[in-house]
C-alpha cells in the first residue's frame, strides 16, 4: 500500500476515493524512562527511550490507518496527517493520531 501527506501520487491517476481512514494509540511512559530521559534533559543529548516510543506509537496508528483502508478496497491512503499529543495526568501518556483519505489508484 502507498502512503504519502501529499493529496496525489505522481504518476498514478485516483479512480476512487474510498473514504476517511484514521488510526490512534495512547501509550504510557514507565518510570524507568521517564527517570532515563530525565538524565538525557541534565547532561544533554538526545532520548532514545522517548524516541523509540514515539517510533512504536506512529507505526501502531498508521497500522491501523492501512488496515482500514484496506478493508475499504483502497490500495493508497493520500493526504496522511500525524498528530502527537500528552495526555493523561502529568502528560503521563502520549496519543498519536494518523488521518488520510483511503484512495484506489491505477
Amino acid at each position: 500500500m502507498i502512503i504519502t501527506t501529499t493529496p496525489s501520487i505522481e504518476g498514478r491517476k485516483i479512480k476512487e476515493y474510498k473514504g476517511i481512514v484514521s488510526g490512534e494509540t495512547i501509550l504510557g511512559a514507565n518510570v524507568f524512562r521517564d527517570f532515563m530521559a530525565g538524565l538525557s534533559d541534565f547532561f544533554g543529548g538526545r532520548s532514545a527511550a522517548y524516541e523509540d516510543e514515539l517510533i512504536k506509537a506512529r507505526n501502531i496508528a498508521l497500522g491501523e490507518m492501512q488496515r482500514q483502508a484496506e478493508a475499504y478496497g483502497a490500495n493508497a491512503i493520500v493526504g496522511i496527517d500525524l498528530d502527537y499529543e500528552v495526555v493523561g495526568q502529568g502528560g503521563s501518556m502520549l496519543m498519536v493520531t494518523a488521518s488520510g483519505t483511503a484512495v484506489y489508484v491505477e
